[in-house]
């Protein structure tokens, strides 16, 4: 029984990392539907979309099964919980990355309002959120965890940096203002995918220490 349980364990964790990684190249792909005025990666993008909602169900069902046929040790029982809410985080990077896909179709009708320098950088820094997130789950690794949760307020720089530049575009130029919105909506899509990401380090160390470092202001006793 524990060994059928440990495999069982082991293709969740799988399973996890492979929904991560549609999520983060969704991610990708939407970015540079902007950065490159790509119509079909924003199209791919799209089409995905199910892939990953699926996997949210099927991951979802066998946390479910994991927990109402076996007694996992409290270990194992943090990492069956943290699971499910990893598994909506990811799920919800998936549909952000929709919405940048969706910003990329609109935004490349309209010229290029400025050369992009800040959304790579942010984008780039998001992603390997992300991808640090999920290997800190599977490796049950703190260190990279806190490093996921040390890079949001980097993230956040970045968003109020492009808001700005952009804001000073739509004020000097009306003719530029429906593409800069878009692109402060990317932005703001981006903010909240390393919103996510910090969720999943979160969840890192409620498995690792059993601690809940989600609300630290909270009084538990």
């Amino acid at each position: 029984m524990e060994r059928h349980f440990e495999h069982d364990l082991d293709e969740l964790k799988q399973r996890l990392l492979w929904m991560g990684s549609l999520a983060e190249r969704a991610v990708h792909q939407g970015v540079q539907a902007v950065l490159d005025a790509e119509e079909n990666l924003a199209e791919a993008v799209l089409t995905e979309e199910d892939a990953i909602n699926e996997m949210q169900i099927e991951i979802d069902e066998r946390v479910q099964r994991m927990l109402a046929l076996t007694q996992p040790m409290a270990a194992d029982l943090r990492f069956l919980l943290a699971v499910s809410r990893i598994n909506g985080d990811l799920e919800r990077i998936g549909d952000q990355a929709v919405n940048i896909a969706q910003s990329a179709m609109r935004i490349l009708r309209h010229p290029q309002v400025k050369p992009y320098v800040d959304l790579p950088r942010m984008s780039e820094l998001v992603e390997e959120m992300v991808r640090n997130a999920l290997n800190a789950v599977v490796r049950r690794d703190v260190e990279l965890a806190q490093k996921v949760l040390a890079s949001d307020d980097q993230v956040d720089n970045f968003r109020d940096q492009i808001f700005r530049e952009l804001l000073t575009y739509m004020m000097g130029d009306s003719s530029v203002v429906f593409p800069a919105f878009e692109l402060i909506l990317v932005a703001k899509n981006l903010e909240r995918i390393g919103d996510h990401a910090t969720n999943i380090a979160e969840d890192v160390i409620y498995i690792v220490q059993g601690q809940d470092v989600r609300h630290p202001t909270v009084d538990r006793r």
